[in-house]
């Protein structure tokens, strides 16, 4: 575990601004953490005692940003090493294999899916370029078209086949996961993946 999850579990993290704040739209975590600085600092000394009196081992975890970029990601607005340093700490159990913990640090320290949406609205504008497209992703000043972003060379591959989209993505160094916001169910889903061309005929 780590202290993002326990500041979601308690209510002063929102799951949606943690991921505007893994987008990069976000300066630093604390920014939209729902409490003042103090009640945040009081939290984190609560947390280091129970970590240490449950004897759980630390794993050092890298946040990376959820862009092509791979910034990155700050926690605290004084971007103080410490502080930064107990926020990327995430949390296991002794009572793990080392091979289980191995294999639950090196899933931590993967960067986080690329996320491009098919936008509802056509009429948006890139806010790089002035272009527009069937695609787009989401940045801190707005919207801006794959070109832009470095992805417009990779190819739609829908959802619906399972065991092909699991091989297109192994095959596939750079991927993205498509969505598309459903009006009835209020949430954001899975229209499929984009994936560099020469990942298809392998997978296929």
């Amino acid at each position: 575990m780590s202290a993002i999850d326990v500041l979601v579990g308690i209510g002063w993290l929102d799951p949606g601004a943690v991921e505007r704040w893994q987008r990069g739209q976000v300066d630093c975590l604390e920014e939209v953490v729902q409490v003042n600085p103090p009640r945040i600092s009081e939290a984190m000394q609560l947390f280091q005692s129970w970590v240490t009196a449950k004897g759980l081992i630390a794993s050092p975890t890298a946040y990376v940003a959820r862009t092509p970029q791979r910034q990155a990601l700050r926690f605290s607005r004084s971007g103080n090493p410490e502080i930064e340093a107990s926020y990327r700490t995430n949390w296991l159990s002794p009572e793990l294999s080392e091979t289980k913990r191995e294999r639950l640090a090196e899933k931590a320290s993967r960067g986080p899916e690329l996320v491009v949406i098919q936008p509802l609205n056509r009429e948006w504008t890139c806010h790089r370029c002035g272009g527009t497209g069937d695609l787009l992703m989401m940045e801190a000043p707005g919207p801006a078209c794959l070109h832009c972003v470095g992805l417009d060379d990779l190819e739609f591959l829908p959802a619906g086949d399972a065991l092909l989209t699991r091989r297109a993505k192994a095959n596939s160094t750079r991927y993205a996961v498509v969505v598309r916001f459903s009006r009835t169910r209020r949430r954001y889903e899975r229209q499929g993946l984009l994936v560099e061309p020469r990942a298809l005929p392998n997978a296929r």
